[in-house]
Parts: structure tokens; sequence; C-alpha cells
């Protein structure tokens, strides 16, 4: 008969009460400063639960926030309306934040000049460029590379090492490298350079500040910092400039369709400004500069009634446009209060860099179909930026033809007020043939990086949506 194993009691078998235990052989003045220990860490755990519970009772009597979700596809400027809000109702957070955005313009500059350098290598080995967008280009269409053009070629490929820190520093784990998402139709994937991507959970900014608190910029850069890449980059500050203005170059570019001008980013037309070397960001180099984010975003801020009365707090979410991240979406659709959707006219010539058979307009009509058509939003107001006009004004203005690339636009005049009255017409009308309810179509033309415009626009959407806000709360009639 095998022998009975007596039954531990819950004490020796659990780790947790055993940890717990009061030692054996406690004398009882050990015991007394034991017990007087646990009564004061007791009391200071009730006083974090009280707390927790008065904040979260707090939360339950406080208006509920307004959400707004920016929605569009990768590169049509969804992180740049948000700078907007920002910088028009959180000015002091925004500008802390220049000493950060400094190394990410410097980060464009060197990759502009990159891009540059790298048209230029393929422009001396012709077999290895294939046709663009708009030419047919073939080794006997070769440009002469000139001994002063040379010259700088060879100079500034020193300042390729600046991005390799830069990104180096910038490559904090959740990071990822990704193409650039605008690229001319029937551009090859291979002439694409690849970008860094950062998780918008990543405190990137903290990589590149001293990490003072502090509002003025100045206290936050090191200046004394060897590796400041603003000393070399001043250093070629002319030779930038050479290469940008150099004709040849510009020929370059214009047959391997690469448009520089018309990426975020884009400060050559600035470099006496971006290269001094206590160079500080404006708000206006801010909203130009360029850093591709992974994930969803959230951004809080409080706003005043515009008549003095009750303040809201709104939350606004930024979500990653391209089309591998598009499945994130539908968990944000529920309890949204205004959806801005926005769509990039101006790269009606252009397709994406991850599916380069699709035009990037035929991809925003696609996309804006199925938000107006979504029954989780039928109650949601959505609001249509018509965004980056002043690209497409320039782009018509240069004798590219909407026509070219959207058959069904005609023999229309082929200037900007009747590009946009047909564009407007075409998002009005799949939203009237779409949604599952009758809706207002609000629809603005936009410049993103125009904050005079931008800010009328947004404070027209703060007001509307905090009055809809208030008569849902029965607080105004």
């Amino acid at each position: 008969m095998p022998t009975r194993v007596p039954r531990r009691s819950m004490e020796d078998s659990d780790p947790i009460a055993n940890a717990i235990a009061p030692p054996q052989n406690e004398s009882p003045a050990a015991k007394e400063i034991r017990i007087q220990k646990e009564r004061a860490a007791k009391q200071v755990s009730d006083a974090i639960d009280a707390e927790l519970s008065r904040e979260q009772a707090s939360e339950k009597k406080r208006p509920k926030p307004v959400k707004i979700l920016l929605l569009g596809q990768s590169e049509s400027g969804k992180s740049t309306t948000l700078k907007n809000f920002q910088l028009l109702y959180e000015p002091k957070a925004f500008r802390a934040e220049r000493a950060s955005w400094r190394a990410i313009v410097q980060l464009n500059v060197v990759r502009s000049i990159h891009v540059i350098l790298d048209a230029i290598t393929r422009s001396q080995n012709p077999n290895e460029r294939p046709p663009s967008a708009r030419s047919s280009v073939s080794s006997s269409d070769s440009l002469r590379i000139d001994s002063e053009l040379a010259h700088l070629k060879t100079r500034l490929s020193s300042l390729l090492d600046i991005e390799k820190r830069l990104l180096k520093r910038l490559s904090l784990p959740g990071s990822t490298e990704w193409e650039p998402t605008e690229r001319p139709l029937a551009s090859p994937r291979k002439r694409q350079s690849r970008e860094i991507a950062v998780n918008s959970t990543v405190a990137w900014k903290g990589a590149f500040t001293k990490g003072r608190e502090s509002f003025d910029s100045d206290h936050q850069v090191d200046w004394d910092d060897p590796e400041d890449p603003g000393i070399l980059l001043h250093a070629r500050s002319e030779d930038m400039k050479r290469l940008w203005a150099h004709p040849t170059v510009q020929a370059i570019l214009e047959k391997q369709s690469i448009r520089l001008q018309e990426l975020a980013g884009f400060f050559l037309d600035s470099l006496d400004e971006v290269t001094s070397l206590r160079y500080v960001p404006t708000d206006d180099h801010i909203l130009r500069a360029r850093l591709k984010t992974l994930g969803v975003s959230e951004h809080r801020m409080r706003l005043s009634d515009p008549n003095g009365g009750m303040s809201r707090d709104f939350r606004i979410f930024d979500v990653g446009g391209t089309r591998s991240l598009r499945a994130a979406w539908v968990p944000y659709f529920e309890d949204m209060d205004a959806i801005i959707f926005l769509a990039p006219i101006s790269a009606f010539d252009q397709v994406l860099a991850e599916e380069p058979t699709v035009n990037r307009l035929a991809d925003s009509y696609k996309l804006w179909t199925s938000i107006v058509s979504n029954k989780l939003l039928q109650s949601t107001n959505v609001i249509l930026f018509l965004n980056k006009v002043d690209i497409m004004h320039a782009k018509l203005a240069s004798g590219i033809r909407l026509s070219d690339f959207v058959d069904s636009y005609g023999r229309r005049p082929n200037d900007f007020d009747s590009a946009s009255r047909y564009l407007k017409k075409q998002f009005n009308a799949i939203l009237k043939q779409n949604s599952p309810v009758p809706r207002i179509f609000y629809c603005h033309l936009t410049n993103a990086i125009d904050t005079k415009s931008t800010k009328f626009v947004l404070a027209g959407i703060k007001d509307m949506l905090m009055r809809v806000h208030l008569q849902e709360s029965h607080l105004i009639l």
C-alpha cells in the first residue's frame, strides 16, 4: 500500500504567501517594526487608490473630448496638418521642439543633395537609366558632366557621412527603412533611395536635444558638440548652392523626372538660412520638415470656446497612410467626432511607391469611397482637404496637363480653377453615391505649409465641432 503524502498547506505551496510571511523566530520588537512599516505602506497604497478614483470620477464629470482622426495616403499632409494644430493651439510646446526639428531639416538637406548626386551618377552611366515618365532617355541623350560639376560632386560626397550619423541617431528601436511614397509615373523602383521611418511611440526628439526643460531653443541645442552637422553644412554651403543652381543638374533632374521642389523636406532654396552656424528652424521650416512616422500617435489639446465660454479637450489621432498600415485605421472609427481626410491633388501624375501601377489620385478616390461608405462612420463629420494646391498650381502652369493622367477631364481648360472645380465635384459625387445617409460635403482647398490660410480653416473646423459637441451634450440649442 503506497505511503500517503501529507497535504501541504496553502502557505507551503504559494510562493507569494511564503514571501510575505513573517520571519520565523521573529522577536516582539521586530514584529512591531514590521507591522508599522506594513501600516505605512498600506496608507500610501490607499492614498494612491483614492487619487486614482478621484481622477476617474473627475474624468467622468468632464465633457467628453472631441476626437479627430487624420486620414489619407502617405505624404498627403497629415503630419503637417497636425503640426498646424499644435502651432495654433499649443505654441509653447511647438516652440520647445525646435532643436529636434533642426536635425531633421539638416537631414532633409543632405538627403536632397544625395538625390542629386545619385542622379548625376546615373547620367554618367546612361545604360542604368531607364525611361522616365515623360521622356524616353537613351545613351545618346547623356549630358556632359563638366569639371566644375565633377569637383562639386567629389567635395559634397563628404555630406553623406552626415546623413549616416543622423540616421544612426534616429535608428531607435521601432524604426525601419521605407521607400519614399512620391514617385513619377513609370519611375522604376530601383531609382528610389530609402529613408528612415520612426515609430510614433519612440521618443526620437530627445536624441537631438540636451534634455533641458526650456522653451528657449538656443538652450536646447548643444552648440559645443564637435559632431554637430551644422559645422560641415556651413562649410559646404557655397558648394551646395552652386550644385543646385548648375544648369546641367537642372537638366539631369528634368530628364529623370525628379522634382525636388514638390517634396516635403525641400530646403535647397533656403540654404543660406538653414546652413548658418547657429541655425534654429522657423515655424515654416518645421512645417516643411520631412520625417516619416509609423504607427498611431495621439495628441491632446485643450481648446477654448470661441465665445469665451467652456473649453473642450481635443484628441487628434494621426495614423500611417502607407497601404500596409491602413488596416490599423478601423479600430479608430468608432466614437470619432470628425475625420479630416487629406487628398493631395497635386499627385495626379504620380504613382504609389508600394504599388507602382496605382495612380495616387485614383488611390485617393478609392480611399475616400471606403471612408464615406463605412457604416461605422455614418454619424461622423467627414471633412475633405484637397491639399497641396500650391504644387498643383505650379504643375498646371508649367504645362503638365491633368487630362494626360485623368481621361475623364477631357478638353476642359488646364488651369487651376477649372481643375480644382472638377476634382471637387468628383469627390462630392463619390460622397453622394456612397454615403449610407445624406450628409453635408465639407471641402477645403488647402496648402498645409501655408500657416495663414490653414489657421482659418482649422479654426473654423474647431468652432464647428465645438458647437456640434455642445448641441449633442444639450448645453446649447
